[in-house]
């Protein structure tokens, strides 16, 4: 007769055997993407964002966040779509990208995921009307498709610059 923590074992020892990637979802728009976890420093709640003059469109400006000022990048902007005032769902996404710490504006945090990594596809050339080029694949669940993103790729080397010196 098996014991309860066999069976636990078990499937842990299944789970082991399928990479799983670890993801944090959120909305732009109506498209659902997703980032490894890993890059992801924190989520907050949207601040008071100071406009920067001259900066890069899709930067919305500065916030403070204890003591670092970091710059804030709009991503329906950055995405090409119009923005929106924000909302109660509305969150920021602190993130490293090459030393320099970007928060990304999105519509809403959804959750975080756990998805095997085989069920990551290559993307299509045109994913929802962006270049695929910092689009890393299209995760497939089982009701919906996961756009994840590529944030090293996400700003060219000039973008990255230019928020170094925001």
């Amino acid at each position: 007769m098996r014991t309860e923590v066999e069976d636990i074992l078990d499937v842990e020892e299944g789970e082991a055997d399928q990479e799983l990637i670890q993801l944090v979802t959120f909305s732009i728009g109506d498209e659902e993407f997703g980032v490894n976890i890993l890059q992801v420093q924190e989520i907050i709640r949207t601040m008071e964002i100071t406009n920067v003059p001259r900066a890069p469109e899709f930067v919305e400006g500065v916030i403070n966040l204890r003591g670092k000022v970091i710059p804030i990048v709009d991503m329906r902007r950055r995405f090409g779509l119009r923005s929106k005032e924000h909302d109660k769902y509305t969150r920021i996404i602190v993130i490293e990208i090459e030393m320099i710490i970007v928060g990304f504006v999105v519509d809403a945090v959804s959750e975080v995921l756990r998805i095997p990594a085989n069920s990551v596809q290559p993307p299509p050339p045109v994913v929802a009307g962006m270049d695929a080029d910092y689009i890393d694949g299209v995760g497939k669940l089982e009701d919906r498709l996961l756009i994840l993103l590529d944030l090293d790729s996400l700003l060219d080397n000039e973008e990255k610059e230019a928020l170094g010196t925001v």
